[in-house]
């Protein structure tokens, strides 16, 4: 039990993306961080594909004292952090409302399909359109972009953890940040973490919508 008060109990986050984007790790992260808070965070997890590209999406239940099924029921997201503009509208069109709030990654990952020819991938001005449609907030970073300057693509799910940070929804210090990336990470890997952590609030607060 703690006495840390949440918009909404539980509050229900989603994180989605591909296969080889990071999503499990980004959830584990932020679970282990709003459990040093003493919230209680339950974590389900759907794959849509075993292979790399498949779709993965983590759902964190998190509340101030009860522990609740490990899958959000259909349209009660409180936030939705998508790492793929594509794989974020599907997430929304299944887990959103008039209230949810969606952080996305715009750099698109084209499936087998659109690479072969067939069905086109959507434009990306269009897909920023429909996501503000779909939410009542929403922010558009390039992470990716960012994560490759930095050195690693993959950099890009930690960013978008540091951008969840800088809205102050939910408890997220970068003390516990650096507690909880340490038990996947050590050294030097560990500080290239917080930079990416660190760039994602600057980002947000730069405003990415």
């Amino acid at each position: 039990m703690t006495n840390i008060q949440l918009s909404q109990d539980p509050y229900n986050l989603i994180i989605a993306g591909v296969g080889g984007q990071g999503n499990v790790l980004a959830s584990r992260v932020v679970g282990n961080m709003l459990s040093r808070k003493g919230l209680t965070v339950t974590i389900g997890e759907t794959f849509g594909g075993t292979q790399r590209g498949g779709s993965v999406m983590s759902h964190l239940r998190i509340s101030s004292g009860s522990a609740f099924s490990p899958l959000i029921p259909r349209g009660k997201a409180d936030m939705i952090i998508g790492l793929e503009p594509t794989d974020t509208l599907r997430v929304l069109g299944t887990y959103g409302n008039p209230d949810v709030k969606t952080i996305c990654n715009m750099r698109p990952i084209h499936p087998v399909q659109v690479i072969s020819g067939e069905p086109s991938y959507p434009d990306l001005e269009d897909a920023k359109n429909w996501i503000r449609e779909l939410s009542r907030d929403a922010w558009f970073l390039d992470a990716t972009d960012v994560a490759m300057e930095m050195g690693a693509a993959i950099l890009g799910n930690i960013i978008l953890i540091g951008a969840l940070a800088g809205l102050n929804e939910l408890p997220l210090d970068r003390e516990d940040f650096e507690n909880a990336i340490g038990l996947t990470f050590s050294g030097e890997k560990v500080q290239v973490n917080l930079a990416a952590y660190d760039k994602g609030i600057e980002m947000i607060a730069r405003n990415g919508r």
